[in-house]
């Protein structure tokens, strides 16, 4: 095993050599980072690797606001090399496969990586060919996405450049990456438009995949009233399936109450797609995945069900709970306090609960604070009820929780603002 002070930066492992390390980290995200931070900050002596081929990390909870015209996308981006913790290794390289009984990991130019440990979480990936036509579509014609750091500025010129006509707006089958995101710049377009006086020529849709306008009920009504304020549409199982960019068409499968299925096609002015989402592929086809394709692993101790000295969090993890970056800020203290209870040959030391947050924008300077956990248990971190719309929850969104994410969670900070002890009646 390396010592700390014989780690190494990027790229500077050579090709034939079969570096080992008592931690091995896939994903150089928020999960990645964290759980890094906190491991060198709990356990200075352990030897830890990232491998991820990104040179540049983001802030993608601030990508909805890029699109709002609230943030700039350079807010909302790092170069990776600043992150990564003093002492961690970083190798900047794709994983490729998983060798669990070997203790390997395989990265896509051919070397190999042993641990002690592996941590899983390299996110998901972002499936814009299973709907034809998108990927050539997406950044002109009023195809737009706030899901790409390449089309998110695109968002907000569609926005400004809306005079009236047809704004549609989708949502794939979950699990995405924040179930609410999709909406969030929908209404943030309808304000907009409202206060340019531009809403009453716009018909807005939202075409989701799903039945339910979000997936935890105590949050819909506050959302219902929302859609009604604007005079939103809603198409419920509509599948975005094509995407015809210089005819401005979007072809949907829509599921009617019998189960049959019909194709309608919509002319629009401005299209927001959200992408069909999944494990990644070598996740996918690895040993470590579910029948899902998702890594196995304990919902509450996050580590693998079949392989003790693996652990995974973040997107990519097995687990029922919403995907975002505050959901990852409670799983990487799980994640570090039972890998070092495994290293020290004791049993997990701590329980993930679900939490995961999703700050529902809707409107310009007011935002309902959606956070709950398994089981969709609400799980509110003010004493207030959260199905309010308030500018506090907007404040929050815009400078404290960027903050946040910056300069304490990917430094190791284990910072829970929860109010536990806090329920209110649906």
């Amino acid at each position: 095993m390396e010592t700390p002070s014989q780690t190494r930066g990027p790229d500077q492992v050579p090709a034939g050599e079969r570096p080992s390390y008592d931690v091995v980290i896939v994903g150089g995200g928020a999960a990645g980072i964290t759980t890094a931070a906190e491991l060198r900050r709990h356990r200075p002596a352990l030897s830890v690797a990232i491998i991820e081929p990104s040179e540049t990390h983001a802030y993608q909870p601030g990508w909805t606001l890029v699109g709002a015209g609230v943030f700039t996308l350079r807010q909302t981006i790092r170069q990776e090399s600043s992150l990564i913790p003093p002492g961690v290794t970083w190798l900047r390289a794709a994983a490729a496969a998983f060798q669990p009984e070997a203790n390997a990991v395989e990265l896509a130019d051919g070397r190999h990586v042993g641990y002690r440990f592996l941590v899983v979480c390299p996110g998901l990936q972002l499936d814009w060919d299973k709907v034809a036509g998108l990927r050539e579509a997406l950044g002109k014609n009023g195809v737009c996405s706030n899901y790409s750091a390449e089309s998110v500025e695109y968002t907000w010129q569609c926005v400004q450049a809306l005079r009236g006509g047809t704004a549609l707006f989708t949502q794939p089958p979950m699990p995405i990456k924040c179930a609410g995101a999709p909406q969030k710049i929908m209404y943030l377009t309808a304000d907009h438009l409202r206060g340019h006086g531009r809403l009453k020529d716009t018909k807005i849709e939202f075409c989701l995949a799903g039945d339910v306008l979000f997936g935890v009920p105590f949050f819909v009504p506050p959302l219902q009233k929302t859609v009604d304020r604007y005079g939103i549409a809603v198409n419920y199982k509509w599948n975005l399936k094509a995407v015809d960019g210089p005819a401005r068409k979007a072809i949907f499968a829509t599921t009617g109450a019998d189960g049959s299925t019909t194709e309608v096609v919509r002319d629009f002015d401005m299209l927001h797609v959200t992408p069909p989402q999944s494990a990644p592929d070598f996740i996918k086809r690895s040993p470590l995945a579910n029948p899902g394709g998702w890594v196995e692993v304990d919902a509450a101790t996050l580590r693998h069900t079949r392989f003790d000295n693996v652990f995974a969090l973040g997107d990519a993890a097995g687990t029922t709970n919403t995907k975002t970056a505050a959901a990852v800020r409670l799983q990487a203290p799980v994640v570090v306090r039972n890998l070092l209870a495994a290293a020290d040959r004791r049993d997990p030391a701590s329980a993930y609960d679900g939490y995961g947050s999703c700050p529902l924008t809707t409107g310009y300077g007011e935002v309902v604070l959606a956070e709950f956990g398994y089981g969709g248990k609400v799980m509110p971190s003010f004493p207030l009820d959260p199905r309010v719309p308030r500018r506090s929850a907007w404040l929050l969104k815009t400078k404290f929780l960027p903050m946040l994410y910056w300069r304490f969670m990917l430094r190791g900070s284990e910072i829970d603002i929860r109010h536990k002890e806090r329920s209110f009646a649906a």
